[in-house]
């Protein structure tokens, strides 16, 4: 067997050897054996393991998963280390969207407030009649939900926004959403009465004609961007 010591698996893993060592502490990686000198040994099967930890760190897997997946891992059965996986980063996908959206909605509440405060000032002190506390002429272009409301909101979303078959672009600017049959409505209405209650910049519109039912979205230009992420882009 061929063995190495934690300079030489740091050079081929990529890891360093205080990561290593950090990872022997939390039980993720444990030397196969030790030199007279009590130093670490580690083989081929440790390499291997390492490049299965680094592939889980590439996914945005956290300490207590890259243990759990290494676990499964041991086991030298690939189906269910694919299926924790494949959890994992679906689970990473919305949470990824979920603070995608709230960033954008952030970017563009700053957008607004940068182009009144860029304005001119008002002479004296600050008051309600100038930009730095004064209320702005456009809509703030962000949510009023706290955060965990708006996850249970986006979640909701994710399960209507499976059963759009076309986005297109209406005349005013808006989006068109064209929705299969099955869409669930009462969820729907459910959903649109409580976006437009914490986001008042949108405004929305469920249709039925010759083109089928349909979701149409509307928003001020500087929202275009927080549409795109919550309803999906055009192509």
């Amino acid at each position: 067997m061929t063995t190495y010591t934690i300079g030489q698996i740091a050079d081929r893993s990529g890891f360093s050897a205080s990561a290593l060592r950090y990872y022997d502490q939390h039980g993720l990686i444990e030397p196969v054996d030790r030199n007279d000198a009590g130093y670490r040994l580690y083989d081929d099967t440790s390499l291997a393991r390492l490049e299965f930890i680094d592939r889980a760190k590439q996914l945005g897997c956290n300490l207590h998963e890259i243990a759990e997946l290494a676990a499964l891992w041991e086991v030298e059965d690939c189906r269910p280390v694919q299926a924790r996986l494949h959890e994992l980063a679906t689970d990473k996908i919305a949470a990824a969207q979920r603070r995608s959206t709230e960033l954008v909605r952030f970017i563009a509440q700053l957008e607004t407030a940068a182009a009144h405060l860029g304005g001119e000032p008002v002479d004296g002190p600050c008051s309600d009649s100038c930009a730095c506390l004064g209320d702005q002429a456009a809509p703030t272009i962000a949510c009023t939900l706290p955060s965990v409301e708006m996850d249970d909101q986006i979640e909701g979303w994710q399960a209507i926004l499976v059963h759009v078959t076309d986005r297109e672009r209406t005349p005013d600017g808006g989006l068109r959403l064209t929705l299969a049959p099955a869409v669930p409505l009462p969820e729907l209405a459910g959903l649109v009465a409580a976006e437009q209650a914490c986001c008042a910049f949108l405004a929305f519109a469920i249709t039925v004609d010759d083109r089928g039912l349909a979701l149409e979205v509307r928003a001020p230009a500087e929202a275009t961007e927080v549409v795109a992420a919550v309803f999906g882009a055009t192509p």
